[in-house]
């Protein structure tokens, strides 16, 4: 137990949590080693100081340590930064230039946010690891070196490798002895620590009594989950320190410097290897499924109307679906006060009614089979039936039997001609 508090005041690492030294004691047990390391842990918690634990704890002590982000490298150049070029390899190479791997040869790389190295350099890298050798940009001579890797990331490479956005050979490679860095709001009391030691720092810095906590405000501090980790809570008693005139802070106080949002203790969503997949095939399931609904029902609706026509409509096969009919045709007679209509059909087949029954006791509307005649469709024998009964109720007088249907004279006259009612 010594030695981890002796390594903690040595990198100035403050906390008591097990999760956290539980990180240390992996890292020195592994540090005396040449494998490959890769520290996970979200952004802010301080995976830099772990490298630095291994590296000041191996053999390599005494010879080159160099931090890179390489996601703040552009994917044009990264290349030519990790592994040098030749005079002439690009536009703009006027020399020869040597990478970070030839310049820290026998020392240690630290390989931060190495999931955002894109998939070229992964290749490259992947050789060292596996060869101990490089080429240079723009050259054709390979180059050994003796580097030990440190690499870190704040994102689950295991997902990156399922979505085909890192080596699968080169994560395994990495990932020999992984130390996986605890976040700040599973690190307990360990956040109240923190904050007396960035309060002393700034209490120095500006010249000013260090900031102080009521019990409240030190429960609230507890609360917070703190997405930012350690760098947003040295920066929250930064800006605390020079805002406030009061040395003692409240809860009140502190609330105004934490977004509502971070004061939770809901447990935080741990994304998967299915997470994006979803979020992106969800939507297509949904409407898939209701295009598949669809399509069965109109299906079992058309099984149904052919076995209620094949079974002859009658009164009986009726009241068998009496719920099915019920609700629809009520709803359209309901919401068009007009005479009832009629269902189409096939000419050969009768037609279904609706008919609204008046009676206080009937809650709904049933269905009256009135069959009609192939030739009652025809317009022709519907005209001339209709002319019929015009000439008979005047009397065979026309003209007056003009005025009840509608038309002029002529047009009768030329109507009892095309149909020869001449001798009616």
């Amino acid at each position: 137990m010594e030695d981890i508090q002796h390594i903690k005041a040595k990198f100035d690492i403050i906390g008591n949590s097990f999760s956290l030294e539980n990180a240390i004691r992996i890292a020195v047990q592994v540090a005396p080693t040449d494998m490959s390391v890769l520290i996970v842990g979200e952004s802010g918690t301080g995976k830099e100081s772990f490298s630095k634990i291994i590296h000041q704890l191996s053999t390599r002590k005494h010879k080159h340590f160099v931090a890179i982000n390489c996601g703040a490298i552009p994917e044009g150049t990264i290349d030519s930064e990790l592994f040098g070029h030749e005079k002439g390899a690009f536009t703009g190479a006027i020399e020869s230039r040597k990478g970070y791997f030839e310049e820290v040869n026998g020392g240690t790389i630290f390989l931060d946010e190495i999931g955002e190295m894109p998939l070229a350099t992964q290749a490259r890298l992947l050789r060292v690891l596996e060869n101990g050798e490089y080429i240079r940009v723009g050259s054709s001579k390979p180059q050994k070196v003796d580097v030990r890797v440190v690499a870190a990331t704040n994102v689950n490479l295991f997902d990156a490798v399922a979505k085909r956005k890192f080596r699968e050979d080169l994560y395994f490679r990495l990932n020999t002895v992984p130390i996986q860095v605890p976040p700040l709001r599973e690190r307990g009391h360990d956040i109240d620590l923190l904050f007396r030691k960035f309060a002393g720092d700034y209490a120095q810095k500006y010249r000013m009594p260090p900031l102080k906590l009521t019990e409240e405000a030190k429960e609230s501090l507890l609360k917070c989950r703190f997405s930012g980790n350690v760098r947003q809570l040295k920066n929250l008693v930064d800006q605390i320190s020079v805002m406030e005139t009061t040395r003692l802070i409240t809860a009140d106080i502190l609330s105004k410097y934490i977004q509502n949002s971070d004061f939770s203790q809901t447990p935080a969503l741990i994304p998967s290897a299915n997470n994006d997949a979803q979020g992106s095939f969800s939507e297509r399931e949904i409407l898939y499924k209701v295009l598949f609904d669809l399509k069965k029902d109109v299906s079992e609706l058309k099984n149904l109307v052919g076995r209620i026509i094949k079974s002859g409509v009658n009164a009986d096969t009726l009241n068998a679906y009496e719920n099915l009919f019920a609700t629809d045709l009520s709803e359209k007679i309901t919401s068009n006060n007009t005479t009832p209509f009629l269902l189409e059909a096939k000419p050969t087949s009768p037609q279904i009614v609706p008919v609204v029954q008046n009676n206080a006791e009937s809650s709904y509307h049933k269905e009256q089979i009135v069959p009609i005649e192939e030739n009652s469709l025809s317009l022709d024998k519907q005209e001339k039936d209709m002319i019929v009964r015009a000439l008979k109720k005047h009397n065979n007088r026309r003209r007056n039997a003009a005025q009840d249907l509608g038309i002029s004279e002529r047009t009768l006259y030329r109507k009892i001609k095309q149909f020869g009612l001449e001798e009616l």
